[in-house]
């Protein structure tokens, strides 16, 4: 086994301890985890290997697919815009894009999108997992859909599709696509290595994604498989996704929002740590306080219509919540991600933290790994 590395601030001893812990129980491929408290760094952490094989370690630049821990930075490309002017939120979507109105969404708002009430969780049509880097293809399929629901009438996690709409959203209102604003606008101020659509001279950096055994999906029971006929298995199977497509050089490439972001957890991290500073890092600012608050007001609680539990969400982030005790107070926001991956930021503790991982649990909802890091970081604080 590859020990864990980096640095660590001696008050936050537990994190390493228990980083370690999770090694030695035989939970981790590789994985790492960081931390900004005030805007700075506190925690950097690193272990494992990059492969199945486990024959590259884990280096401290390595990069990983955190599947839907990427619609936080998503969710922050569309507030960037709103505070900037060129997006009303609470437009309709088919004023700044035109072909949407069809199929009696004329009147959708943006903020619908955000907080997964739009009714387009799912496609009834169905489509390859190809689709998913055809953005044409997608974004018109989307436009086509009749919602599943009333929009605004309920919350269903919109998994694929959220990338889909909010990107197209960021671009009609920037000119950019969602990838190339979020890069030169965000991560390249706050120097996030954080990439949404991956070129290919950082391919060597990438770890490969470990999808669960037999042995682990069958322990998890019906958490890790959707009920046939659910709306969950068709919001996941049209297009097919399973965790292995996140390994081909086509996935890393496109653009996709919603699930294809790369990064590792220190550059998770400065994200999260600038929106629990009121949007800056240093002397670094991408985003201001107001919008940050619009952005983390409840938008809706309730019984999740595609996931079945208890949820919370702002515009484009997951609240704390019982389902999800993101911290020790309920003002803490951020995202998770299928496998297992973390984003938090806690403005109560001016704290952004965030767990990345190649091996994927079974039952995401489940997994403790990144949850009981974070519980030794808060108890050092």
């Amino acid at each position: 086994m590859t020990g864990v590395q980096g640095e660590c601030e001696p008050r936050f001893a537990a994190v390493r301890e228990a980083f370690e812990k999770s090694f030695a129980a035989g939970e981790e491929a590789g994985a790492s985890f960081a931390a900004v408290l005030a805007g700075e760094p506190v925690v950097d952490l690193w272990g494992g290997h990059a492969d199945a094989a486990r024959t590259r370690p884990w280096q401290r630049d390595t990069l990983v697919n955190v599947f839907s821990t990427t619609k936080a930075p998503a969710a922050l490309v569309l507030h960037v815009l709103a505070e900037r002017g060129v997006l009303d939120l609470d437009a309709p979507v088919a004023h700044i894009w035109p072909e949407f109105a069809a199929a009696g969404k004329a009147v959708l708002p943006v903020r619908h999108l955000l907080s997964h009430r739009a009714g387009l969780a799912a496609l009834r049509t169905p489509l390859p997992t190809e689709a998913l880097w055809d953005w044409a293809r997608m974004t018109d399929a989307l436009a086509a859909e009749r919602p599943w629901w009333e929009p605004g009438t309920a919350s269903g996690y919109h998994a694929m599709t959220y990338g889909f709409l909010v990107g197209e959203v960021a671009r009609r209102a920037s000119g950019k696509t969602l990838g190339r604003f979020f890069h030169e606008e965000v991560a390249g101020p706050l120097a996030a290595d954080f990439w949404i659509g991956l070129p290919a001279s950082e391919d060597a950096r990438v770890a490969e994604l470990v999808p669960p055994s037999p042995a682990e999906l069958a322990a998890a029971g019906s958490a890790a498989r959707p009920a046939p006929g659910s709306l969950l298995a068709q919001v996941m199977g049209n297009p097919p996704l399973a965790p292995e497509t996140a390994n081909r050089v086509e996935w890393r490439r496109a653009e996709i929002p919603a699930a294809n972001g790369h990064g590792n957890a220190r550059s998770v991290a400065r994200l999260m740590g600038a929106l629990a500073c009121g949007g800056a890092l240093g002397d670094v600012r991408v985003i201001g306080g107001e919008a940050i608050a619009r952005a983390v007001r409840e938008e809706w609680q309730g019984t999740d219509l595609v996931l079945g539990v208890p949820m919370r969400w702002g515009l484009g982030f997951m609240l704390a919540s019982d389902t999800l005790p993101l911290s020790p107070t309920r003002r803490a926001f951020g995202h998770g991600g299928w496998g297992g991956s973390l984003g938090i930021a806690d403005p109560d503790a001016r704290l952004g933290w965030a767990y990345v991982m190649n091996k994927m649990s079974a039952g995401t909802l489940g997994d403790t790994r990144g949850f009981r890091l974070a519980q030794a970081l808060y108890a050092s604080l």
